[in-house]
């Protein structure tokens, strides 16, 4: 949070509040998780993770209330984050973004506008 540029070490320093509008949750919810008085729920820490640029399952982790172990990396993934030789299809990005049916065609030729020749994925 701090890296984030958000104050949450000062009482008058505004940075709590400012994360909690910004990530369009409840101050509380951002004040129990520095506390660890209690997880707030899985939308607000959604909304967390994504205004702070983490990942869901390293929030979790964080929060110390669920473990490695707990969230165990997918296949196509190291340890640090990143994804080892996997490249997703448009078709499964459309799939997983949850593109509604009938613009899935759409979105995967304006995709593959973008990538390098033959980046078709898989």
């Amino acid at each position: 949070m701090r890296r984030r540029g958000y104050d949450i070490d000062s009482p008058r320093g505004g940075g709590k509040s400012k994360l909690a509008d910004d990530a369009g949750v409840h101050r509380a919810g951002v004040s129990r998780l520095l506390q660890r008085q209690s997880m707030p729920d899985l939308e607000t820490m959604r909304r967390l993770a994504a205004v702070l640029d983490v990942p869901l399952r390293d929030m979790l982790i964080r929060s110390g209330r669920l473990t490695e172990e707990d969230l165990p990396l997918s296949g196509n993934q190291r340890s640090d984050g990143g994804a080892a030789d996997y490249r997703m299809s448009p078709e499964e990005a459309a799939r997983r973004m949850e593109v509604p049916v009938e613009l899935q065609e759409l979105f995967v030729r304006v995709v593959r506008q973008f990538l390098p020749e033959g980046g078709g994925g898989g």
